[in-house]
């Protein structure tokens, strides 16, 4: 096709479904702006953002207000409004990705002598079962309402009327805790995360995580965390130690869903990056550690396990205009609104990923009130080798770099592969003329079932495997046509920019 169209969090050249959207988490996987959402009130502190939630359990998408549930992979797509047309296309674009350090070390081989966290095992971990092949989430970035405050009200006022205190005993050193437990890891961990308050220039806003990333003062989030105020509204990052900095937007990705902040006027901010590990070397069972201000509660620690790999998601802003795509890590670490952004750690401390967006269960899709959808213990990460490729793009040109293949593929179908149009967006070219896919020959009406050895399943599915490579990497794709399987070498193109 001749142009590629690019959502706020979409592969270019995609078209949005007509179908419902999930919503994220604090800062969830989908590079979309938050819907307006009433001020907070005056006393109350800043509004958390909505985590993005996932699709149902078979993959399908959470829909919101406007739109009944769908079918999963019903993901909006770039490049175009939600219901434009019967059949919804999207121009697949590929995402590039950034390496990481190895795993701590999972439930089955702890690393510190018995427990992935250096501390003695209560009781075998519950056996994990994979979700649906696509996870449909939506990025609900910035939630209005003073949700943060009144959780917080409510925390604080169970402590009313106490009159009693208890005393620790035994020895002070039985206080002290190994770097490699959780308690170490996050003593070393929270003076790096900070809590983001972004708000609009028309008053909408919200709360999200992001992570000291260099000593330059960049800080790693979502895109859905800072959207609403990438255009000219306020960003601030707080410290654990309550230390509140005035920050702006380096660069955003919108169909990453990731973005980068520098801190200003910050000479005695405490600067120390989190260390960044290797997502490719993780494995499932490994132990996990998040931490974000979910309902607005900073410093917030939660564990799990890493309870799915390359776990196809799609998420959305609620209004269906944006999407983003992401091969994520799964895990059963509580991940709730506010969370989003923030760092996902394995055993040794090292992040591993961005959460970015949950699964809700229940009517918690993203037209529903904030504070309706919570963990139910699916949460999706951002892999941290493409979220540090983005970043490198981000910082050296404030440009979003997506590789793509050039063809716009339907968004509705899934089970089957990822069928090319037969015509793509406003009467454009299915197959961009002497683009990737048409010098190898694919034709409009194929139907690619492989990326590589990774079976495609539908149009999501196929965008978020392409953005874990990079432009100029080359791709073996497997496609049917008229009943017969052919197989094709193609060059990644790219295109800069999301729009």
């Amino acid at each position: 096709m001749s142009t590629e169209n690019e959502g706020a969090a979409v592969p270019p050249e995609a078209t949005p479904p007509a179908g419902p959207q999930p919503d994220r988490a604090p800062a969830s996987a989908s590079g979309a702006q938050a819907p307006h959402a009433p001020t907070a009130p005056a006393a109350a502190p800043p509004p958390p953002a909505f985590a993005p939630t996932v699709a149902g359990p078979a993959g399908g998408d959470l829909g919101d207000q406007d739109r009944a549930q769908g079918s999963p992979g019903h993901a909006p797509h770039p490049g175009g409004e939600p219901g434009a047309g019967p059949e919804q296309t999207a121009q697949i674009p590929a995402y590039p990705t950034a390496g990481h350090g190895s795993s701590g070390g999972g439930w089955g081989q702890p690393p510190y002598g018995g427990h992935p966290w250096g501390a003695p095992p209560d009781s075998p971990a519950p056996k994990r079962r994979n979700g649906g092949l696509i996870a449909a989430v939506l990025a609900a970035a910035l939630v209005a309402g003073g949700i943060g405050g009144g959780i917080g009200f409510w925390a604080a006022g169970q402590n009313d009327g106490a009159s009693t205190t208890v005393s620790a005993t035994g020895d002070a050193g039985a206080l002290n805790r190994k770097p490699t437990s959780v308690a170490g890891i996050a003593q070393k961990a929270l003076p790096s995360v900070v809590t983001i308050e972004a708000q609009g220039a028309t008053g909408e806003g919200g709360t999200g995580t992001g992570f000291i990333y260099d000593k330059q003062g960049h800080i790693l989030t979502n895109n859905h965390v800072v959207a609403s105020a990438a255009g000219g509204g306020k960003l601030t990052a707080t410290f654990s130690n309550g230390k509140k900095y005035d920050a702006e937007v380096v660069g955003n990705a919108q169909g990453y869903d990731v973005a980068v902040l520098k801190l200003k006027n910050a000479s005695d901010a405490p600067l120390n990056p989190l260390p960044l590990g290797k997502s490719s070397h993780v494995q499932v069972g490994d132990a996990t550690i998040a931490i974000g201000a979910p309902f607005g509660l900073s410093g917030t620690v939660t564990t799990g396990i890493i309870s799915a790999k390359d776990r196809p998601v799609a998420s959305s802003d609620g209004g269906g205009s944006s999407a983003s795509y992401m091969s994520a890590l799964q895990t059963d670490a509580s991940i709730n609104p506010g969370n989003s952004g923030g760092p996902l750690m394995d055993a040794a401390g090292n992040v591993i990923g961005i959460n970015s967006a949950i699964q809700s269960a229940g009517n918690g899709g993203l037209g529903g009130e904030a504070g309706q959808s919570g963990s139910i213990g699916l949460g999706f990460a951002i892999p941290i080798d493409q979220a540090k490729r983005v970043a490198q793009d981000l910082i050296r040109t404030g440009k979003p770099v997506y590789p793509q293949i050039g063809v716009q593929v339907g968004m509705r179908d899934t089970g089957d592969g990822a069928t090319i149009a037969q015509t793509g967006n406003n009467g454009s070219d299915a197959v961009t003329p002497n683009g990737p896919a048409d010098k190898a020959g694919l034709q409009p009406g194929d139907t690619i079932t492989k990326l590589d050895d990774t079976v495609i399943d539908s149009g999501p599915t196929l965008i978020s495997e392409i953005w874990q490579h990079k432009p100029g990497d080359t791709v073996t794709l497997t496609y049917k046509r008229a009943g017969k399987e052919h197989t094709a070498k193609v060059t990644l193109g790219q295109r800069t920019g999301d729009k």
